[in-house]
């Protein structure tokens, strides 16, 4: 059997493959410890233990924002200690006088210079000499530290030095990243917050997947990492800031690879969860970046482009200083949840106005699992609709409104901020709450076509089954003019292929198993910033080209500058089957009476997703009930289900 779980803030979700079918179970998350929600999940599946897991996780992530990661010890060359705290000069708020800097993930103490210089070329101008490592030793041995992050100037240009402080230091048992191993790459600021975060999150991952590795004697357990890709749970060590974005990823990756069997390769991903809504852009392929920032934290690593927000089903509806209505970013999460639960919540969310609203059958949620109370949301809302003058279905409806108009906007900021129209992509929902506000999200954005997968509300853990073992490598050069030439850049990347293969060869993969695809980054001569292009003979036309779509302009006879050559190995592994439906019933269960945004109330059919037949057409309104999910359709959309029981609405 292979199980995939993906741990999200309020429900921890299973998808597993036993004799080519696909078994699904959910169950609420544990965020004190998200290992416990993993075991439980797999004992009720029956999978004990599992031949193989795969895993997205949130625990890097949380212990970043919560600032509960390791104590760090950070080495940089003498007269650079205060890099990580100066960083760059842009000012995401510039006219904000009271803008508060995120609390720092170390203190200035924590940060030690060493005697030592190498330059840009890799030329070693200061040796760094035993008796300088001697005192670190003795350092070291005084204070207690969790972790090491090692980050010299020029570093990425000749390794020697960092590498001389890990040998010196190995045999403390304190995991140490190096940034010439982590990112090899110029900017010194970027190369070393990289680092720092790796070195930050390595004991707190290390622990988590020791847990489970404990736990799971006999499973072969792999993680999801930022890129889509999966690691082995060996490889967490050296690449603990890869998985940041561990979750989301797997939910874009899953919502890509589904909608490409299904023919559509222009998509934009929505997965709308109970804490958070994350919302991706894919244009034949997922879009990815190196360019991550983490409040205030550059984590350039490979990335899927991924923007968040706090709107879920969880998201708490309250009213700000001024008297305005709003909705988030603070959640209910999974401990006590949306008032509905029953759980001891006292504030009304997003899911609670659902119910309110009547797109949310109370005996009926998650399948029937979780019986909702209608009138602790009523209770929660008339307690705060009666303090500040409102109804409580109009207070719902209004804090539905708000939600959308959040979801819009982040939207817009993968697409329309980036040149693109969004009616021109497919909406792909997923997420529990993701099918309730699918159609009205579309509507706003003119959006003519939806997929809600089958899978809704699990689809990060079937995107996790879906994904292939990936690994990322870098390395920076300094090619110009004449020399940015295929001939020239070639043995570049084989070197650095052969290097990449030693290195997945540490996890037990043979370079049999890989296939490996090469890009580079290039610019014109004087540009701060560059493009990655694939590697292939015509690369500077394909330069040219991009350039020309992305900033409206190409210089085809001005000199270009390489700076860095990537290589990405993927292993295959056997696709799965996608089980297709074998519903008969196209009557609804019973009407139920909603009331739409603009106040009208109607009483509308509801269907039990799994109950359809393919190929049925239905019209809108309409309420479709799933395992996982619900689907509220506005009027005047059409519905229709695929053979995999996807559901696909018109308009």
């Amino acid at each position: 059997m292979k199980v995939a779980v993906d741990t999200g803030g309020t429900f921890t979700d299973f998808v597993a493959e036993k004799d080519g079918k696909l078994l699904t179970h959910k169950v609420s998350s544990t965020p004190q410890d998200p290992a416990e929600a993993v075991l439980r999940g797999l004992q009720e599946l029956g999978a004990k233990a599992p031949e193989i897991l795969f895993h997205g996780t949130t625990v890097g992530t949380n212990a970043f924002l919560t600032r509960k990661g390791a104590r760090v010890l950070l080495i940089t060359t003498s007269g650079f200690e205060d890099v990580i705290f100066i960083g760059r000069q842009n000012r995401p708020k510039l006219f904000d006088f009271f803008v508060k800097k995120p609390p720092p993930l170390i203190k200035r103490s924590q940060v030690i210079g060493l005697s030592e210089r190498i330059n840009a070329n890799g030329e070693i101008l200061k040796a760094l000499n035993e008796e300088t490592l001697s005192l670190l030793r003795h350092l070291l041995q005084k204070k207690k530290f969790e972790a090491i992050a090692v980050s010299f100037l020029h570093s990425y240009a000749n390794p020697l030095h960092e590498q001389k402080v890990k040998e010196a230091l190995v045999d403390f048992g304190l995991p140490i990243s190096l940034s010439s191993e982590i990112l090899p790459e110029f900017r010194e600021f970027e190369r070393t917050s990289t680092t720092l975060v790796n070195a930050y999150l390595t004991p707190i991952m290390a622990s988590y997947v020791g847990h489970l590795q404990r736990s799971l004697p006999r499973t072969k357990l792999f993680l999801m990492q930022s890129s889509g890709g999966l690691m082995p749970a060996e490889a967490v060590g050296r690449r603990a800031a890869a998985t940041l974005l561990s979750g989301p990823a797997a939910g874009v990756y899953g919502a890509f690879a589904l909608a490409s069997i299904l023919g559509r390769k222009r998509i934009i991903t929505f997965d709308m969860g109970g804490t958070s809504t994350d919302v991706s852009l894919c244009d034949g392929n997922p879009t990815f970046t190196r360019q991550y920032e983490l409040e205030g934290y550059p984590i350039h690593l490979k990335m899927i482009d991924i923007h968040t927000i706090g709107a879920g089903g969880g998201s708490v509806i309250s009213f700000d200083r001024g008297g305005a209505l709003k909705v988030g970013p603070q959640s209910a999460g999974a401990d006590p949840g949306p008032a509905c639960y029953g759980r001891g919540g006292l504030n009304p969310t997003v899911t609670d106005a659902n119910l309110v609203l009547g797109r949310l059958i109370p005996n009926l949620f998650l399948g029937g699992r979780l019986s909702l109370c209608q009138d602790l949301a009523f209770k929660a809302f008339f307690r705060l609709a009666e303090r500040h003058g409102f109804k409580v279905q109009e207070l719902a409806s209004g804090a539905v409104a708000i939600v959308n108009t959040n979801m819009e906007q982040a939207i817009k900021k993968v697409s329309v901020e980036r040149g693109l129209d969004p009616a021109d992509f497919t909406l792909v929902c997923f997420g529990g709450a993701g099918g309730l506000h699918a159609t009205s999200l579309a509507e706003r954005l003119r959006i003519r076509e939806v997929l809600i997968p089958r899978f809704s509300g699990v689809l990060s853990a079937l995107g996790l089954l879906m994904a292939r073992p990936s690994f990322d490598f870098s390395q920076a050069v300094f090619l110009q003019g004449e020399r940015v030439a295929f001939e020239y850049l070639l043995p570049l990347v084989e070197e650095l292929a052969e290097k990449a293969l030693a290195e997945v060869a540490r996890y037990g993969y043979r370079r049999q198993e890989f296939r490996a695809e090469a890009e580079i980054d290039l610019r014109y001569q004087g540009q701060s910033y560059e493009l990655s292009i694939p590697f292939r003979v015509d690369f500077k036309d394909h330069f040219h080209s991009l350039h020309q779509r992305l900033y409206g302009y190409s210089m085809p006879l001005a000199p270009l500058e390489a700076v860095a050559v990537r290589i990405n190995l993927t292993a295959d592994l056997p696709p799965i089957s996608l089980p297709k439906i074998k519903g008969t019933k196209k009557e609804p269960l019973f009407f139920q009476e909603v009331l739409l945004v603009e106040g009208k109330a109607l009483k509308v059919p509801v269907y039990r997703w799994e109950d359809l037949p393919p190929d049925v057409e239905l019209k809108g309104p309409a309420l479709l009930v799933g395992e996982y999910a619900t689907v509220w359709v506005e009027p005047d959309w059409q519905v229709t289900v695929d053979l995999y029981g996807n559901i696909w609405l018109y308009f």
